[in-house]
């Protein structure tokens, strides 16, 4: 009964007709007739929904982004706001910013942006089942992991590589073009004449 206020509330802070919200996809959608919902992410939505916020308070942006695990602590949080990572409706915010619901909320973390529309006001980190049911993930899709090469594997009790095994493994990782020999001139591998 609680979530089914609190999605009422979402429709109508947001000033648009009840579920339409940017982007919204069967994911973000919430429980549905079609969609059976598991008990205990109900419980779980309903002890998220008891430990918001009551009437009239507020959620600083550093524990909602926390909250929803945008972030993994409080402390990355506010660091983030104050290193200008966290920009709500299109302004830089403090770590005390009040956010409020139908806010979009963009934070760049580890190298990905996410763009975020506040759904729900939670102040304590829920599940994350139940995170993903506070806001609207318009993000882009994460970069492909990059296929790194592994490095050059030696046998055990070879010892140290010597500095021509050295500059075969850099020459594969490709850190060093092919032909080229630091410190030596020529192709015939003789050093340097003062």
């Amino acid at each position: 009964m609680a979530s089914e206020d609190a999605d009422e509330n979402v429709d109508r802070g947001t000033d648009r007709p009840a579920g339409t919200g940017p982007a919204q996809s069967a994911e973000n959608a919430g429980p549905s007739a079609d969609r059976p919902v598991d008990p205990e992410i109900a419980a779980a939505v309903a002890a998220a929904g008891a430990a918001g916020p009551g009437n009239g308070e507020t959620v600083r942006i550093d524990s909602w982004i926390w909250a929803v695990r945008l972030i993994k602590t409080r402390s990355q949080g506010a660091t983030a706001c104050r290193g200008g990572h966290v920009h709500v409706n299109g302004e830089r915010v403090k770590p005390a910013y009040s956010v409020r619901v139908g806010d979009e909320v963009r934070l760049r973390n580890e190298g990905r942006e996410r763009i975020v529309i506040v759904k729900r006001l939670i102040r304590k980190r829920v599940g994350a089942p139940v995170a993903v049911q506070c806001y609207i993930d318009n993000s882009p899709p994460p970069p492909p992991r990059e296929t790194v090469a592994p490095a050059g594997v030696r046998d055990r009790g070879t010892g140290r590589p010597t500095k021509r095994d050295r500059r075969d493994m850099e020459r594969l990782r490709g850190l060093t073009p092919p032909g080229f020999s630091s410190g030596m001139s020529g192709p015939e591998g003789r050093p340097r004449g003062r």
